[in-house]
């Protein structure tokens, strides 16, 4: 045999011994948030929704009101319309057709500015989280903290630690 085979063939079988017991010895430490509920349970989600609802009171109030006008107003036509001119009956029907153009294009901009909004407050909430979510890795030691999966242990789920540091405001 030359040098290279006899070392191979002393080294192996020991190789082979050592290489069980140090997998063995280096368990990893896996952790499981539950995102679902840091959006919903957390107090900074929970503020955030308020926040978000008194920000869009005063507009979603504004639109009710113009939804209730509209229907007013298309109520009396309803009624008034057997007894109208031509003239008055085509343009009150404009009239109710602008007001409904409004009215849509209103709820689209609200609709369109409140998803804006929830989008930056939960990303800004989820960035928060993240940060926790590392420093607790870094802390305890873990391998991997994962999100969203199929299935976990509720022995490795660290949602409740991550919704005391937010809760705490740490």
């Amino acid at each position: 045999m030359t040098g290279w085979l006899k070392f191979a063939a002393a080294f192996l079988p020991a190789a082979l011994i050592v290489a069980p017991a140090t997998v063995h010895a280096q368990e990893l430490k896996l952790g499981y948030v539950n995102s679902e509920r840091i959006l919903r349970d957390s107090a900074p989600a929970r503020a955030a929704a308020q926040k978000l609802e008194s920000e869009f009171a005063k507009r979603d109030r504004e639109l009710q009101d113009m939804g209730q006008k509209l229907k007013a107003a298309a109520e009396r036509f309803d009624k008034d319309a057997p007894v109208l001119a031509e003239a008055e009956r085509a343009k009150r029907q404009r009239e109710l057709t602008e007001m409904d153009r409004e009215l849509q294009r209103r709820q689209r901009e609200f609709r369109e500015d409140l998803n804006q909004r929830r989008n930056e407050e939960l990303q800004a909430l989820l960035d928060r989280a993240q940060r926790i979510v590392r420093q607790i890795a870094e802390q305890e030691k873990f391998d991997l903290i994962v999100q969203d999966a199929v299935y976990f242990s509720p022995r490795v789920d660290i949602t409740e630690k991550v919704l005391r540091a937010l809760n705490n405001g740490k």
